[in-house]
């Protein structure tokens, strides 16, 4: 029987924790980014879309030390929120959060940009010729018109989160329960003499979540697209 060991149990838990903050956090403002760069033509736009998914295409390790000079306890934006606040996001599981979010938000603004471009601008334009105010179009038209599309990138990013090592590590470093999520416990072990066998069972388990994960967001999406068109 395919038992958990203490290590992995605990890489696991913390890699869904952070995974699921990371989303959880970045889609309000995943969703006001993909409608911005939809539905709206302002100066500059192809310089936001372009910071957008900047992470995409920039070593996640660049990301991991801008995040540390930006968010660490002495930086410009960290040293004030642990000062007045008194949050801090380095070395701890908020810090890994953030760093997931920002990988990972690419991925979900660029699902759900192309679902908002999809939807049928007629529906909502009939909706304000009824009365229907901005918000309440927008809530009840065009947010589930482009549900697969919000589905998709939640369950993108998800999944882009639980494989986050490059930004994570410089960041907030592999601290065990803290911070050493499934990608960073799979690599301490292939520094240490004996860990190949439980790295290769970490990596097995990787390559299975991710595989459940798209598969589970293909068959949602479906069918959630399939109730929509009636």
């Amino acid at each position: 029987m395919f038992t958990l060991t203490p290590l992995e149990k605990e890489a696991l838990t913390l890699s869904f924790w952070v995974s699921l903050w990371a989303v959880v956090a970045s889609l309000p403002l995943g969703i006001l980014c993909a409608w911005l760069l939809a539905r709206r033509r302002f100066i500059g736009k192809s310089l936001f879309d372009g910071l957008i998914h900047l992470p995409l295409v920039l070593p996640p390790v660049v990301v991991g030390y801008a995040l540390l000079v930006a968010f660490g306890r002495k930086g410009f934006i960290g040293a004030w929120l642990y000062q007045v606040l008194g949050v801090s996001f380095a070395f701890n599981w908020k810090g890994a959060a953030l760093a997931s979010a920002v990988i990972s938000f690419p991925l979900m603004v660029r699902a759900i940009r192309l679902s908002l471009e999809n939807v049928d601008r007629g529906v909502e334009s009939a909706a304000s010729t009824l009365g229907a105010g901005p918000l309440r179009v927008f809530f009840t038209i065009t947010l589930p018109l482009s549900l697969p599309g919000v589905l998709a990138g939640v369950i993108l990013a998800f999944a882009r989160s639980l494989s986050e090592f490059g930004a994570t590590i410089t960041f907030v470093s592999n601290i065990p329960g803290e911070t050493r999520t499934l990608p960073l416990a799979l690599y301490g072990l292939t520094q240490i003499p004996g860990g190949e066998a439980p790295a290769f069972r970490l990596c097995v388990i990787s390559v299975l979540i991710a595989l459940a994960t798209l598969i589970i967001s293909d068959a949602l999406a479906r069918r959630i697209d399939r109730r929509m068109r009636g």
